[in-house]
């Protein structure tokens, strides 16, 4: 299991910490700030989730004249972990 936190840019988010199990499913997630009902619904619906198939889901989404969002930044911080977890 890995848990990595990634400080958030160009949202109203901070931050996104994100823990993996070994065979590279959600374990949990948690975003600081933003908008807090909907980060814990799209948060609670990845539990479980292989973090590829969210990446590929998420990745590139926009808020309004954005060029990131909240997803987005959620697939960023899966990516940073799971490289992290397989470079240990």
């Amino acid at each position: 299991m890995i848990t990595h936190t990634r400080k958030n840019s160009g949202t109203c988010s901070r931050s996104t910490t994100v823990t993996l199990n070994d065979d590279g499913t959600i374990q949990k997630i948690e975003v600081t700030g933003g908008c807090n009902g909907n980060l814990k619904g799209v948060s609670s619906l990845l539990v479980g989730m292989d973090a590829t198939d969210a990446i590929r889901r998420m990745k590139g989404t926009t808020c309004g004249p954005r060029s990131t969002s909240c997803p987005d930044q959620i697939a960023q911080a899966l990516q940073e972990t799971l490289d992290l977890q397989k470079r240990s």
